[in-house]
């Protein structure tokens, strides 16, 4: 893993939005608990952090959960700081089709919908090198 902090410039992107995709209002979270126990597991994390229903339900939080054959099946959570800027916290996916190759399509589809709604910069956190292969990747400057 890098030390790097990288986001996406939304105006960089040009990805659609995914139909099979919609930000879930009331968040059912004892689903997104064992949706993200699952991925947990089938990724063998031998550490992880907890997720807390207090924040999947936070009026900062977007949950935008992704179904298959109306069964929701993953989900993404983000953190809005204001109506520019955006971080993603996590996305958790039940595998149960691996077909469906949830982890890109959702980062696409993000960018689409946020870009829609107007916010500039998606904040990804550390520069994995799966992440730079979605459209509009940069890394954070310096502060100084």
């Amino acid at each position: 893993m890098s030390d790097l902090y990288a986001r996406y410039k939304l105006s960089d992107t040009n990805y659609r939005v995914s139909k099979n995709a919609q930000l879930l209002n009331n968040p059912p979270c004892k689903l997104l608990q064992q949706i993200y126990d699952t991925y947990c597991k089938y990724k063998k994390f031998e550490s992880v952090m907890p997720l807390f229903d207090e924040d999947l339900c936070a009026p900062r939080s977007d949950i935008i959960g992704y179904f298959d054959n109306s069964k929701l099946v993953a989900f993404s959570h983000y953190h809005r700081f204001n109506d520019k800027n955006v971080e993603a916290i996590q996305f958790a996916w039940d595998y149960a089709t691996p077909k469906l190759h949830l982890g890109i399509k959702s980062l696409r589809h993000e960018c689409a919908y946020y870009k829609a709604q107007g916010v500039e910069y998606i904040y990804v956190g550390q520069a994995d090198e799966y992440k730079k292969k979605i459209n509009g990747f940069e890394i954070c400057g310096s502060r100084f």
